[in-house]
Order: structure tokens, then sequence, then C-alpha cells
């Protein structure tokens, strides 16, 4: 742009300054809008926290071991006064999630201690025991999971830990991640996503569209065979759900329509079948015999009378709905919420009475966590048998509490930084409490490291102690140099199992180079040994050296980056005080030599 006068393009600049910058801000502002303050949003801080639930050890706090090569998450675990406590029967999850080191089905005891965690590479999810022909089974589903589905397979652990039945669907489908239940039947209650064809005009769509249907069989374990299927778009009209159909869904196969979302299958005892469909905010109980729908609780459709003020009836987007005959009532999971741009509502633990002839229902108890969190999604709600203990998990929300019947707090317990629970980074789809033999095949894992050695054994539930023992030894083979660990151990000391990981001292006056461990019951019968240990005489001096090399090379480090600091504030000052000279400036010019260039010709 050309001004006729400098005076002139100053102030047609500093005129459309001010308009920039406003604009700059402007747009500033609206990216944070945007981007940065539904991050803030997420951040869940209060008044009262632990450092723990500040992050101060971490998203997901966890341990590791010398003897063992996972890590299991630290738990907090908090009792009111008063209150009864955790029930002391195992803990079976699955975390998973950034803030996990190995994600995997995992046992803890009531104490937050490690019993046994398998590393899966795949997502695991829907982890418990089960009872299948008078015996408990590990059960777990392992596969690839894509927004919010499965596609995988069912396992069976024994009690050695051995994969004894491997289930899949029947017909070409695969697995989901959701439900695995194991029926009074003793039949395999699972659930699968079918990607089919569907006239999508109804909800806005089109007309050659895809949704996800939601189906559930019922399998024999034993042989794999097919003894029920049932298909929801068969039986429901899709224009009843809750869930939007976007510009981006319903198009391809690939990105079918969610609009049923089955999450759990449970079975009653006159053998008809209960379903959650999340997106209907509906649970259905289906005939046995024609897979007709027999009534609905809740949703668009609901048939019961709300004799609670809708309390009963007005679960949304839930998870784990679960018969409870010898009550007359049901437990679920009740959300609340899809997403975070859902309205704030608190996610709650439901038990409701069900007067079936009459359609009638009633809240029998809500439970919700101490901080009133919103579950975004998964899960579940479980009576603990025996006792009047409600248990509720809280899903992406890492977190399970235990409440009383009227819904006192008995026991909270965090597996990640509540306030940080938002964002996802520890979550398990469901957590659930039961009893648990292990007894598992491998030996027992042992290192030697200075002094001390540190032993565990991964699923072993039965070691009530640790006994130092060392070994009378020959070579009994000259060729081969063979030892013979068959002579009589001679017994140094006992120790007592404390937490997965026990460290036991080697006495100083040991002078046998060779030891083992014997894992005791609380008997005092033998379990297992570990492998023969041995202490090595260098180790400690090999230790020195290596921790002296790392201290040199960090005393190095830190004079290195001293050095750089002082370089770069002595330089720093005389390049800022340094001016660049002009090479064109004025030189001062004594008369004479003016009167020389005024007579100069040229």
């Amino acid at each position: 742009m050309y001004c006729a006068s400098p005076r002139r393009c100053l102030e047609h600049r500093r005129f459309l300054f001010w308009p920039a910058i406003a604009s700059a801000i402007v747009g500033l502002l609206y990216l944070l809008y945007v981007f940065l303050l539904p991050q803030l949003l997420r951040f869940d801080f209060r008044f009262g926290l632990s450092w723990y639930d500040l992050g101060a050890h971490g998203f997901g706090p966890s341990r590791g071991y010398v003897s063992f090569e996972n890590e299991s998450p630290v738990l907090e675990i908090t009792e009111p006064e008063g209150s009864a406590g955790c029930d002391s029967r195992y803990t079976f999850l699955a975390p998973r999630g950034d803030s996990v080191p190995q994600s995997g089905p995992m046992i803890l005891d009531a104490q937050g201690e490690l019993v046994w965690m398998k590393h899966n590479w795949d997502t695991t999810q829907d982890f418990r025991v089960q009872q299948y022909r008078g015996e408990d089974f590990l059960t777990y589903w392992e596969g690839d999971q894509v927004e919010g589905r499965g596609y995988g397979t069912w396992y069976m652990l024994d009690s050695t830990y051995t994969p004894r039945y491997v289930i899949n669907p029947v017909g070409n489908y695969g697995a989901d991640l959701h439900e695995f239940h194991i029926s009074t039947d003793e039949t395999a209650l699972v659930t699968i996503y079918d990607p089919t064809l569907a006239d999508l005009t109804s909800m806005g769509g089109p007309e050659i569209g895809w949704i996800y249907d939601g189906l559930f069989q019922e399998i024999d374990i034993a042989t794999g065979d097919l003894i029920f299927e049932w298909r929801a778009s068969e039986h429901l009209d899709i224009n009843i759900t809750y869930h939007p159909l976007t510009a981006s869904a319903g198009n391809r196969r690939d990105s079918a329509f969610d609009y049923f979302h089955i999450n759990s299958v449970d079975k009653h005892t006159d053998g008809n079948y209960l379903i959650s469909a999340r997106h209907f905010h509906a649970v259905f109980c289906v005939s046995k015999d024609t897979g007709e729908i027999l009534w609905t609780l809740g949703g668009k459709a609901n048939d019961f009378q709300d004799l609670s003020d809708g309390k009963a009836t007005d679960f949304a987007w839930q998870h784990d709905a679960r018969w409870h005959p010898e009550i007359n009532a049901l437990t679920i999971f009740d959300n609340t919420a899809h997403s975070g741009d859902d309205p704030k509502s608190a996610s709650r633990g439901m038990v409701v009475s069900l007067d079936i002839p009459n359609r009638q229902a009633t809240l029998r108890g809500e439970y919700h966590h101490p901080f009133h969190i919103q579950t975004v999604s998964q899960g579940n709600v479980q009576l603990l048998n025996g006792t009047n203990h409600v248990l509720v998990a809280w899903g992406h929300s890492a977190a399970y509490s235990e409440f009383s019947a009227d819904g006192q707090l008995e026991c909270n317990v965090h597996f990640g930084a509540s306030a940080y629970f938002n964002f996802g980074r520890v979550v398990s789809y469901r957590v659930l409490k039961g009893e648990w033999t292990g007894n598992p095949q491998t030996e027992p894992d042992a290192v030697v490291s200075g002094d001390m050695i540190y032993v565990s054994w991964n699923g072993a539930t039965e070691v009530a102690s640790w006994r130092l023992e060392t070994i009378d030894f020959s070579i009994n083979n000259t060729i081969t140099g063979e030892l013979d660990l068959g002579g009589d151990a001679v017994t140094i000391g006992e120790y007592a199992k404390t937490g997965f990981e026990t460290e036991i001292p080697i006495p100083s006056d040991l002078d046998s180079p060779i030891f083992r461990l014997a894992a005791l019951d609380a008997d005092g019968n033998v379990l297992e040994f570990t492998v023969p240990l041995q202490r090595d005489s260098d180790e400690s001096s090999t230790d020195d050296v290596l921790d002296l090399h790392y201290l040199i090379v960090g005393i190095a480090i830190v004079a290195g980056m001293c050095g750089l600091v002082a370089a770069v504030y002595r330089i720093w000052p005389s390049c800022r005080g340094r001016r660049r000279r002009n090479e064109y400036h004025l030189v001062p010019v004594r008369e004479h030599e003016r009167n020389d260039v005024n007579r100069d010709p040229h």
C-alpha cells in the first residue's frame, strides 16, 4: 500500500493495530472456550481431598516388586468411624487405561494387597469368579475394543489358572465384551453386536442403513451348542431409542447406528431372561419360549407404575441389571449420563422391588458415591451374599464402595486419583467380590538382593508362612557335576507371609552357600519350594561400584548444567549491552576542510 505522507501511513497503521489485536484476543478466547475449557471442567477438585485423590502419587498409583515383574495398584481405603468396614472376600477387577502399568485381570485382598494378576496385551473386561458344575472358575473377556463394543473371546480358568474352557458365539459373530454370565442352569449367557441392514428413514437416516443389532445367546458350555438366541430388531421399534442418530452413523457397515446397546443378560429361576439396553434406558423381560417382550421397566415403553415418585423407573444409560428372586427385586447401576455433556447428576446403585402381576415398581434402596460422582460408562451393583452389604462399582471412575442395605457407607475404595476420574485414565468395567482358592502350577518366585530374600507366589492363596532351609548337598556325578538336592534340609527360620511379596533377612550366621524357601499353609504343610538360592558374595561390591558410577555421572551432569548456566549468565549482559554501530554516521568537518570542498571544481 502506497501512502502519500509518512504521517498518514503511521496513522493508518495505528488505526488497524487495535482491531487486529482485538481480533486476535477474540480468536484466542474462542479457542480456549472450545478446546481448553471443556478439559478444565473435567477436573473435579474439591475441599477435603487427600493427597492420593489430588494425584500426588500419580493418576493411578502403583507399586512394584523385586521378585515379580508386574506392578499392582495402590488403593486408598476409607472406612468411616463406626462402620463395619470392607467385606473380607477377594476383589476381582480388570484395571485398564493410560495410567495403568499392566492391564489385565487382577485379584486383590480386602487390604488391597495383590493376590494374582495376569498381564494381557489385549483389552480385558468383565473379570469375576463364577461357579460351573460345582467348581469355581475365573471368567473374563479378552479381545479388541472399538467404541464400546468388543470382538474377542471368553475364557474360564480353573484354580490352577489354566484355561479350561474357551467360549465363542455360535455363528459368524465376534464375542462381545459386555457379558459372560453363567446361569443357574450352568449355561453361558453372552452378548453380541451384529451389524445389520435397516431402514433408518424414521430417524432421519438413509433408507438402506446399518444398525448394530443387539443379540444374546444361551450356550451349552460343555458342548458349545446353541440353546437360545434373541435379536432386538425382531421385537423392538428402533424409534424408542434415546441415542441420537448422527450424520456419521448408519451409512456404512463399519459405522453402524448403535441404537440398542445391550450390556447385561440374566436368567430368572422361571427360565425367562432379563436384559439391559443402555440406549433404551430400559430393562426387558424376554420370554424363554417365544422371545416376546413380557414387560418393560423404564424408558419410553415403561409398563410399571412407579410408587417412588419416578425414582424407580427414571434410570438412564444403565448397566448390570440382575434378578434377585429371593427378595423379589432387581439391582441396576444407573449411570444417569452418557457423556460429560449430559446434565450434571450423580450416578447411583439401585435396588428396585417389583410387583410384576400388578406392574408396580418401588425403589427399595439407592446408593451414591460419597463425592456424588457422575459415571458416564460401565459400572455394576452386587448384593454380597451372607451380609447386608451392597457393593457398587463406579466403572469409568476408578472406585468401588460398600453400603449397608439402608444406604450407610461402610467402605470406600479408590484405585485412581478421584480429581481426575472424568479423564478415564484408570477404569474397570466391573468390580466384584467373591471367594477363591488358587493353586498355581508355577514355582514361587524368589530373588536374593544383598542380605534380603524377596519371595512371592502369584495366585497362591493358601500360603501362610515361608520356611528358610539350608540344603545338605553333594556332587554325586563327577562327570556332570550334578547336585544332589535330595539330602536332609535344615530349617533356619520361619517367617509369616506379609502381603504379596515377603521380605526375609538372611541370618548373618548362615554359613551354607545354598538355601531355599518352602511355602507353608496354615497347618504347616509344604505347598511348594523355591528353586535353590545362593547369596552372591560379590553382589554388594558390584552394587557399590554401580552406585558410585551413577553418583559420579550425576555429579558430572549437575556440574555441566551449572557451568552452562554460569556461561549464559556471564555472556548475556554483554550481548544485551553491545550496540551495533551504524556504518554511516556524521563526522564533524573543520572550517578549512569546508572551504577546500567549496573550491573543488569537481
